[in-house]
């Protein structure tokens, strides 16, 4: 038995539901990524249609950004990526697969204004 510090999904669920909602709130609150993925996953629940109105405004944030991303900033750029695909995959194309292929084409065109804003000169 794991001891009861560790994060293992037995030991949150005994913090309660209302508890880890608390602790997820406040993370959102000072990790964007984090938000956005709650978001997402909230999203998922009600339903795949909801994910697929909801993957498009970040890809189109995403290909707006103009900001340099350096590599400090590079691993969270990915994980935005990441986290877009995994919900196109996961959420999407599960159930509506021509509408996983549309947004998996929109995110396939974010390449070129991705790699115009990195810079790996090493």
């Amino acid at each position: 038995m794991p001891p009861k510090k560790t994060l293992t999904t037995k030991n949150l669920e005994a913090l309660g539901a209302e508890r880890v909602a608390d602790l997820l709130i406040e993370i959102g609150d000072t990790n964007v990524a984090v938000k956005r993925r709650l978001r997402l996953e909230l999203a998922g629940a009600q339903s795949p249609a909801e994910v697929a109105r909801e993957i498009p405004k970040r890809l189109n944030a995403i290909a707006r950004s103009r900001s340099f991303v350096d590599w400090q900033n590079r691993r969270g750029l990915v994980d935005d990526l990441q986290t877009q695909r995994r919900a196109i995959v996961d959420h999407v194309g599960k159930t509506d697969p021509k509408e996983a292929l549309d947004l998996m084409w929109s995110f396939m065109a974010l390449a070129s204004l991705v790699f115009t804003r990195c810079d790996d000169s090493s």
